[in-house]
């Protein structure tokens, strides 16, 4: 196990899931970047006030340090399939904060390219999302985790997805239509 490992693993098991919610005003924008394995790189001050990690425990360990565990693996297992397309993702996501408490975010992320475009990296932006999308989406990821839990690690989030896809088709729609249909609610 690396220092950096140890490190990340020690600090996310001592993060205790409080019900204190932490909320982006209407001008925040959260800004990370990190490496093609999810390492972070960047992060700006608004990442660092709303999280409470000082850029120091942020940089060199995995994005997923703020991974609330009420987010299903799926909806991130999705992102990285979309990524490795080449294509932008957009989610709204429940994060963890260094003290247990929470926050939600309407998530752009998008492959960053070298100039023979190769990808890179990925850079993040988030920004407040709208309390009517949040009430929408809860529901949805609270049966991915479920789902989740009742397949297993291994089959889960793949399950949960195609819960996620058959929602998206019982509305007409598709998953990228849907968060922006939540988005503009």
């Amino acid at each position: 196990m690396t220092v950096t490992h140890a490190r990340e693993v020690a600090m996310k098991n001592r993060v205790v899931p409080t019900n204190s919610e932490v909320r982006l005003s209407d001008d925040e924008f959260i800004v990370s970047k990190t490496d093609r394995r999810g390492i972070i790189t960047y992060v700006n001050r608004t990442f660092m006030k709303i999280s409470g990690y000082s850029e120091p425990e942020l940089l060199g360990v995995q994005h997923n340090i703020i991974r609330h565990p009420d987010m299903p693996r799926g909806a991130f297992k999705l992102l990285w399939e979309t990524l490795d397309q080449g294509k932008e993702f957009f989610a709204y996501v429940k994060n963890l904060c260094k003290d247990g408490s929470y926050y939600w975010v309407m998530a752009n992320v998008t492959p960053d390219l070298n100039s023979e475009g190769e990808v890179v990296g990925y850079y993040s932006v988030r920004r407040k999302p709208s309390h009517a999308a949040i009430q929408a989406i809860t529901p949805l990821y609270k049966e991915m985790l479920d789902i989740e839990r009742a397949a297993g690690p291994k089959e889960g989030p793949q399950r949960a997805i195609a819960h996620l896809q058959g929602f998206c088709e019982s509305q007409r729609c598709s998953y990228e239509e849907l968060i922006w249909s939540l988005d503009n609610a």
